[in-house]
Formats: C-alpha cells, sequence, structure tokens
C-alpha cells in the first residue's frame, strides 16, 4: 500500500462489519467478501467505504453479484457519467453498459487486446469501470490487471529523469480503426483526434506517480529536441526503443494480478493507475461481459 493511499484509507470510512478484505497482492487487488453490490448502488455509507477501498487496491473482486442492469449502471453512476464506446455496442436499454460479447461465430470476435488503459485515446480517459461476467467459457478468458503505479516507481533514476516531462500521442484509429475502410477510420480520427497526455501522470486523489504509456500510444511527441538528438538517427532508434521499453513495463508479473471469471463476477477498477489484459486463450468458447466505463479527467 502507498503512503498516500494508506493516508486515504485511514482516514475515510472503514468497511462495514459484513465486508471481509483479502489482498491478492502486496500492492494489487483484493477481493470482497460478505457484500451486496447492489445495495452498495443505493447507500452512501456502502459507497464511500467502497471507493476508500478501490483508490487503495486499484482493483476490486467480487462473487456471486446479482445485480441487474439498472443497479450495475447505478453504481458506476455514483463514482460519475458514463461514457459510450465509439466500436463497442451499448445495452439499448442502459446507455453507456457496453456490451463485450465475444460469440464463435464469427472470426473477428477471437480478436483480443493488448495492456491498455481504456480510452486513454480520449482527451479525458476514462476514470474506471465496473465489468461483470454474463456468461463465461468452462476454462480461460481471465483478465490480468497491472499496477502501473509500482510499474513507474521499480524504474532506474535514469529513466525516470529522461520520461519526466515526456509527452506521448494515443490514438483510436491507430488501434480500433485500424481494421475499418478508409473513409471510416478517417471519420473515427476526426470524432477521436489523438490526445496528448504526459507519459509520468498524477493520480488526481492519491497523488501517485502513474506510468502512462500504454498499446494506444504510438509515439512521444517532444523527444526530438537538442539534448536528446544530434543526428536523425538518434531520435529514429531511441524514441520507439524506449517506448517499446516502457510499455512492456506492464508485462513484468511482479506487477500483476490475474482473476477468474465466473457468472456474476464483477471487477471494478481504477483505469488512472492500472492496465489489463482480456486473455484470449478459450476459443472455440463463448465469453460474454458488460462493462460500465466512468468519464474521467484530463491527466496531469
Amino acid at each position: 500500500m502507498s503512503i498516500s493511499a494508506a493516508r486515504i484509507h485511514a482516514t475515510s470510512n472503514r468497511p462495514p462489519a459484513a465486508w471481509e478484505v483479502h489482498r491478492l497482492t502486496a500492492t494489487l487487488g483484493a477481493e470482497i467478501t460478505g457484500i451486496n453490490l447492489g445495495e452498495v448502488s443505493r447507500d452512501d455509507e456502502q459507497f464511500d467505504a467502497l471507493r476508500t477501498l478501490l483508490l487503495t487496491h486499484k482493483v476490486l473482486f467480487f462473487r456471486e453479484q446479482d445485480m441487474n442492469r439498472g443497479e450495475h449502471v447505478a453504481l458506476a453512476e455514483r463514482f460519475g457519467p458514463l461514457e459510450e464506446h465509439p466500436v463497442a455496442p451499448s445495452d439499448p436499454e442502459h446507455p453507456g453498459l457496453v456490451r463485450i460479447y465475444k460469440d464463435v461465430d464469427s472470426p473477428a470476435d477471437r480478436y483480443e487486446n493488448a495492456y491498455h488503459s481504456d480510452g486513454s485515446w480520449r482527451e479525458e480517459p476514462a476514470m474506471g469501470s465496473i465489468l461483470r461476467c454474463i456468461e463465461c467459457p468452462p476454462v480461460g478468458g481471465d483478465t490480468i490487471w497491472v499496477d502501473m503505479v509500482r510499474a513507474y516507481a521499480d524504474l532506474p533514476v535514469s529513466v525516470k529523469d529522461q520520461i519526466s516531462a515526456l509527452r506521448a500521442r494515443h490514438s483510436i484509429e491507430a488501434t480500433f480503426g485500424a481494421v475499418l475502410p478508409r473513409d471510416r477510420r478517417h471519420g473515427l480520427k476526426a470524432t477521436y483526434p489523438d490526445a496528448e497526455h504526459p507519459v509520468v501522470r498524477t493520480h488526481p486523489e492519491t497523488g501517485e506517480q502513474i506510468l502512462y504509456v500504454n498499446s494506444f500510444t504510438t509515439h512521444f511527441v517532444n523527444f526530438h529536441t537538442p539534448e536528446r538528438v544530434t543526428h536523425g538517427i538518434d531520435f529514429v532508434h531511441s524514441a520507439p526503443a524506449l517506448l517499446t521499453y516502457l510499455q512492456h513495463r506492464a508485462t513484468i508479473p511482479d506487477y500483476q494480478v490475474r482473476w477468474r471469471w465466473q457468472p456474476n463476477s464483477v471487477a471494478i477498477w481504477d483505469n488512472r493507475s492500472t492496465q489489463h489484459y482480456a486473455v484470449m486463450d478459450y476459443w472455440p468458447g463463448r465469453r460474454r461481459m458488460e462493462r460500465a466505463g466512468i468519464r474521467g479527467d484530463r491527466p496531469f
């Protein structure tokens, strides 16, 4: 637990006595038992305790949560307004409740992702998400989360100095848009232009420093300076190598927690301080999830 997170935990609402908090790693992830998330969506004190736990553990896990879609949305909206996704469809009756349905009847559904922070291609990326399992395969289909606070903290001092003032582009066109026809891809970029964010962002609630590059990140925008580049070859080799190195920090197992899904399992994560990866190891099984993404603010 970081000093900042510990301070928040000590000065905020304690969990109700019925809740049990089971830490899953030393710094990331906790499973909460004895809790009913449907009730939390209607109770101020329980929600405040839940939010404190989220800031402390970064991702929270729950089993056997038989909440309906309305309760799912109501719980997420306690954190803030929901955001719809330009590619993934929402439930028709609940805008912002995105359906991530991976079926066996379309080759495209066999595609999955890389380590990422949701919506970093937005000027104001998501604050967090609440993901509920509707249907899962008999084996496989886990999700991995990564503690990007620790991924930054463990960097060599020389690297921290090098990246402290760097900024980078994040693109939906180069990721979700890559499979679209040219006109639709250009239209997607016109609606969601590439966003520019600091490589090291500050958590707005805990003050923690976070390594903020992921699979949506395409390049640094202010690397090519006289201090770093004498000849063009310095930029061509050094900038991509540094970005690749930073992106690969998310793959270090020491920073990860892995969750095995069951129907009615739920995960709530702080999208500012984590990345995640949905493991695609279950084809031809089927995996159906529903996610409420919560709007965030501009990284600084």
